[in-house]
């Protein structure tokens, strides 16, 4: 499906008739520095991809395409929303995750009844870029999907239901389906709506691709972050992410840690890297209003121990 089309507000509102008895409708907390958190980690299954799993494979089945099994690749959030969509219609499922990924989402995913294999990140991005796995099954991209998009779009409808002015929109940037999707939904009500993509200086994909004027290859470093940080924008995403971005925000490693130590510490959440990203621009910004997206909770026990202790 076309990418490079705005969503229409049925799509949006069809998506959340569809997660409607899935996904919860998130709280929308003030940080004591003023930041508006959407809290997405407190979801099933801790993260925002819910939302779009859900949306996507309702749609498919409403289309009336042919679902024999559920293929996709993940670095774990989205691929533990599909294969729980999956069970819930006994279907099987095969996801393909980076090395890199976090073990609780491993782990999680083979207790959500899914196959999993895993691939050095190259190998494993090239199956994002051409969705070509050799299973059998509908292939679920985990981003670009109008459907995925959309499921992301009832982030920022909701928002922009509890907010009384625009605001400033800071979302983490992956693949950037939630970025994408949130803008639209945001805009859609609040068209005056500033759109921060946030990155990691371990990989600054989208800096690069703006800077360029397309996706271009950078260099990316491992870190905690699992979530978030590529080393080439999706080319299907690409014409959106040039459209809705406004500014990008690079926060350090240091700073999400710091990030996830104040949710922590002063608000009782726990939030993945990739969730606690979007805090750190948003603090480190100044900004007017702003607004960010928690995207997730999935970080491994380990890893959140070290940073709480640090």
């Amino acid at each position: 499906m076309d990418l490079t089309i705005p969503l229409r507000a049925e799509e949006i509102a069809a998506a959340r008739r569809r997660i409607e008895n899935v996904a919860l409708r998130t709280p929308l907390i003030r940080s004591e520095e003023g930041v508006a958190l959407k809290l997405e980690c407190l979801q099933p299954l801790g993260s925002y991809k819910i939302r779009g799993a859900t949306n996507a494979i309702q749609a498919r089945q409403e289309r009336g395409e042919p679902i024999a099994a559920v293929v996709s690749a993940s670095a774990g959030n989205f691929g533990q929303a599909i294969a729980a969509a999956a069970r819930r219609l006994a279907l099987p499922c095969v996801i393909h995750v980076p090395t890199n990924a976090a073990r609780v989402k491993v782990m999680r995913l083979t207790e959500l009844g899914a196959i999993v294999h895993e691939h050095p990140f190259d190998d494993w991005w090239r199956i994002m870029q051409t969705g070509e796995t050799g299973d059998l099954g509908a292939f679920f991209h985990p981003v670009a999907d109008r459907d995925v998009v959309a499921g992301a779009a009832t982030i920022g409808a909701e928002i922009a239901e509890e907010l009384a002015e625009p605001a400033t929109l800071f979302a983490p940037i992956g693949g950037g389906g939630l970025m994408c999707g949130a803008a639209m939904g945001l805009r859609a009500r609040h068209p005056g709506c500033r759109i921060v993509a946030v990155e990691v200086e371990s990989a600054t994909p989208l800096q690069a691709a703006l800077a360029a004027d397309g996706p271009v290859v950078v260099t990316r470093q491992a870190s905690f972050i699992d979530g978030m940080g590529s080393t080439r924008i999706l080319d299907a995403m690409w014409p959106m992410l040039r459209t809705l971005t406004d500014e990008v925000v690079v926060v350090t490693v240091a700073e999400v840690e710091a990030a996830v130590r104040a949710l922590a510490f002063e608000h009782r959440v726990v939030a993945e890297g990739a969730g606690a990203a979007a805090f750190a621009a948003a603090r480190k910004a100044g900004m007017p209003n702003p607004v960010a997206v928690v995207s997730g909770g999935n970080i491994d026990p380990s890893e959140l121990l070290r940073i709480l202790a640090a």
